[in-house]
């Protein structure tokens, strides 16, 4: 039986998954412009990419923001995530900067989780973001993203499993598919993850056109959440957060 990991009002590990929607702007009023659209909109936990923010090598600022945020959301569950250039993300910065920042971060108590990127650094560097947070009571999706393919089903098992030794409260695999079978990868180790290697809810996606269907089957597979767009997609192939909400209800309603 795989733990719940509940933030706020969310539970993740349980239920129909759970709709996450990225806040994105390039500066304060366009974030919270955009933040007062989706409150209008289905979702259980917004994730603000700070890496579309113009300010986000200034520590003071981030956090300014994030309080702003904060207030806004409400009881609303708040993700905050640097995708790092490599990973897809909008920009690259020191590994040295990304640990300080999300360390920062976790540190105000006004994120209830962060994004770590499996891969930002060694080892010790991700264990320290990851036990910062946690002192700090803020949980940690670990993530991994390959926009070009996708790994054997093996690969992305032991990639999450070593998310799960480092720390991470729900690990994250998002990969591009170029085939059929590719998705078929995906959805099988998600599967596997979830009956064999149940110690955390799992968070995982198929990219792009063809992998629309890992983000509407979820709870068949295992997927404790999935990422939905608002005005504009974060990543390829996300469906309209509001028209995901219709899909998954009518999917949990007839399993």
């Amino acid at each position: 039986m795989k733990n719940i990991v509940q933030v706020r009002n969310v539970k993740l590990g349980e239920g129909v998954p759970k709709i996450l929607v990225s806040l994105m702007g390039a500066n304060n009023e366009e974030v919270m412009e955009n933040l007062a659209y989706l409150k209008t909109i289905k979702l259980d936990i917004v994730e603000w990419r700070i890496d579309h923010y113009k300010d986000v090598e200034n520590v003071e600022k981030v956090k300014e923001l994030l309080a702003q945020i904060r207030e806004g959301l409400g009881d609303s569950p708040l993700l905050v995530t640097f995708r790092t250039a490599k990973e897809g993300g909008e920009k690259a910065v020191t590994t040295e900067y990304y640990a300080e920042l999300k360390k920062a971060i976790a540190a105000t108590g006004n994120a209830d989780m962060i994004d770590v990127e499996l891969f930002v650094g060694d080892d010790e560097v991700v264990k320290e973001i990851v036990d910062t947070a946690h002192k700090s009571g803020v949980k940690v999706i670990m993530s991994n993203h390959d926009f070009h393919k996708t790994p054997e089903k093996d690969e992305l098992v032991s990639r999450m499993c070593k998310m799960q030794q480092l720390g991470a409260d729900v690990p994250k695999i998002a990969v591009m598919p170029l085939n059929a079978k590719d998705v078929l990868a995906l959805l099988t180790a998600t599967n596997e993850m979830v009956c064999e290697h149940g110690e955390t809810p799992v968070i995982t996606m198929s990219m792009g056109t063809l992998g629309v269907v890992s983000r509407l089957a979820g709870e068949t597979f295992g997927s404790a959440a999935t990422f939905g767009s608002a005005k504009v997609a974060s990543a390829p192939g996300q469906v309209s957060a509001d028209e995901l909400y219709k899909i998954l209800t009518l999917v949990s309603a007839n399993k």
